[in-house]
């Protein structure tokens, strides 16, 4: 398992059925094998944790007896794959010794839930030879040491006391150490025919020189830290000693590593899809399971997106035609309402930050009617930034951070702004509502401040869960009244139209052989979203499959599990009470939709 994406990303594994089931409690026998098990989890966290230094920043505990680990970096070798998969199967074999335990719903749920993660850890490396199977490219226009490293000094690691410098800069020299490591494994990879599309490469060499021509003593990387550590009042040379790892260190590491990707590109195989991989149609099976935690096929999640679209368009048809907009398709007229004048926002600094203070104003908007849907909504804080510049060209169009769970560093939502273009307004309240509230950040934040829950569950997650619950909230938003007029509802709508497509074209590229060019025009056509934007999703799309078919998925589920509990239920239907599910933290789909239905038959019992 990688470890870091275990504990930090919200992805997920396949189907276990799990019932909610009711069991005695109070027995000596039971509490003694539940603080056994709760502490076996506590183990299995600690072992991770001990294992990743970049969790442990991530997650604000690498203080204390962990303090050490703020000066290191995660081992991307060859030799950290395997002890990934040796370290899950410690893991498994730490939770199979409860095989056949008598345990309460509270334990039942959470032994399912983290085995079920724990299990699926061992298919990129027990069956593949692979970190992930979800990015089975070791280095691509979004994946690899110099795509991450410098976003996650510059916004994970804390500087507050010299000792914060120092790790900073010993964390430089890790960061040269992994750029090597990544290329001497993407080499293994390469020769065994995992290695990213040529555009990818192209995509991925466009970065790296980007950020190797930045002079080392003013690039981002010396910035973060100087400027960090001059804010503190932190006295030190840390400039000078940032721009020295960077030459001597960093920078050459960079070299090699372009120079491996100009040789080995030759050599990638045709195709844009991870059929193109040795053993790709059955990769791309386990991929789609693992992101959406179901058993659907390829084909009936590209037919439920083919129904979807047709659903949604029809739908914005006549909202569109309600405000005018009548001529041709609906892609059409939302491709020529993203060129309004009085949509877009100035190419400009001064229009980057008037976009940034209108995400900020929806926030608090619809932050302040939570309590209508929620009881007692989560309040941690959360920034809006734009994505850095180094790596705005390959990252995608926006995305959430989560926060450290003691509150050293708070949640972050990114957006993209490299073309401004890709923003028109009427859209971007639906964004915000995704990423933030209700969305992400209520979720992850409420699963986080659950002290009930083991420390495993609140910092782990499922794609299928987390981003199906996003789209849910963009529902939401709606019902609560957020989106202040018919095109901003068009917006929403186009969102979700947007993730409906992705079904269509993730299962195109991946199962039936569609080109990056073909899968990027369906997009245009259909979403009417500005084709650079498009074709970035395409392109991650191509190199992280499945995850993209996460959010229709999971927000089907969402909302089927509603409808029940509000048909059984009707009059005594509680939208706050159905949101507390949220405490219970993320799980697979069916687990969800079970726990829904034992919490609707108790409380039509009450």
């Amino acid at each position: 398992m990688n470890r870091r994406h275990f504990l930090m990303t919200s992805a997920a594994t396949a189907l276990i059925g799990l019932a909610p089931r009711a069991f005695a409690q109070g027995s000596p026998a039971a509490s003694d094998t539940s603080a056994r098990l709760n502490a076996t989890f506590d183990q299995i966290f600690d072992m991770m944790i001990d294992s990743s230094p970049e969790s442990a920043t991530a997650l604000g505990l690498d203080k204390g007896k962990r303090a050490a680990m703020k000066y290191k970096l995660d081992d991307n070798s060859l030799t950290g794959v395997q002890d990934d998969l040796a370290q899950t199967r410690k893991a498994m074999a730490m939770l199979d010794a409860f095989n056949g335990a008598t345990l309460d719903d509270k334990d039942t749920l959470n032994l399912a839930c983290i085995r079920y993660s724990v299990e699926r850890g061992l298919t990129a490396p027990g069956k593949y030879d692979l970190s992930s199977i979800a990015r089975p490219y070791r280095i691509f226009q979004q994946g690899g040491a110099y795509f991450e490293q410098p976003d996650f000094l510059a916004s994970s690691h804390t500087i507050a006391t010299r000792e914060d410098c120092d790790a900073y800069v010993s964390r430089l020299t890790a960061f040269a150490t992994q750029l090597d490591n990544d290329s001497d494994v993407q080499k293994a990879y390469a020769a065994r025919g995992y290695l990213a599309p040529a555009w990818s490469l192209d995509l991925t060499l466009g970065q790296m020189k980007a950020l190797r021509a930045q002079p080392a003593e003013s690039c981002s990387m010396t910035r973060s830290l100087a400027d960090r550590a001059a804010k503190a009042g932190i006295d030190g040379n840390w400039a000078e000693q940032a721009t020295r790892v960077i030459t001597d260190k960093v920078y050459p590491a960079l070299d090699r590593q372009m120079a491996l990707l100009e040789q080995l590109k030759p050599t990638t195989a045709a195709g844009d899809g991870v059929w193109r991989l040795p053993r790709g149609d059955e990769l791309y099976a386990d991929a789609l399971e693992y992101s959406t935690t179901t058993r659907m096929t390829p084909e009936e999640v590209h037919q439920m997106g083919l129904a979807q679209v047709k659903e949604i368009s029809a739908e914005l048809d006549r909202i569109l035609k309600a405000n005018g907009l009548t001529k041709g398709s609906v892609g059409a007229r939302l491709t020529a309402l993203n060129v309004r004048p009085d949509q877009l926002y100035a190419d400009s600094a001064e229009g980057r930050a008037a976009l940034l203070k209108s995400l900020n104003a929806d926030y608090l908007k619809v932050k302040a009617l939570l309590p209508r849907a929620f009881a007692n909504p989560s309040n941690a804080p959360l920034e809006i930034r734009a994505v850095p510049v180094e790596i705005q060209d390959g990252a995608s169009n926006g995305y959430y951070r989560r926060a450290a769970l003691d509150g050293s560093r708070p949640a972050i939502y990114f957006i993209n702004l490299k073309d401004v273009g890709d923003w028109p307004k009427y859209g971007l309240p639906a964004l915000t509502f995704h990423e933030g509230v209700p969305g992400h950040h209520l979720q992850i934040s409420t699963m986080q401040e659950a002290g009930t829950l083991p420390i495993l569950r609140r910092v782990g997650g499922y794609s299928a869960y987390s981003e199906g619950w996003a789209l849910y909230a963009e529902q939401l938003a709606d019902e609560l009244g957020a989106y202040a007029s018919p095109l901003e509802r068009a917006g929403y709508l186009q969102s979700f139209l947007f993730r409906a497509a992705r079904l269509v074209v993730d299962t195109g590229l991946h199962a039936k052989r569609w080109s990056r060019e073909q899968a990027t025009q369906y997009m245009v056509d259909v979403t009417g979203f500005a084709r650079p934007r498009n074709q970035r999703e395409v392109e991650r799309y191509c190199t992280q499959p499945g995850q993209a078919c996460s959010y229709k998925v999971g927000h089907a589920a969402w909302t089927r599990a509603r409808a029940k509990a509000q048909a059984a239920l009707g009059s005594k239907f509680d939208l706050k009470a159905f949101h507390e599910v949220l405490k219970d933290g993320a799980m697979p789909l069916t687990i969800l939709e079970q726990r829904i239905e034992a919490r609707t038959a108790a409380a039509l019992k009450a």
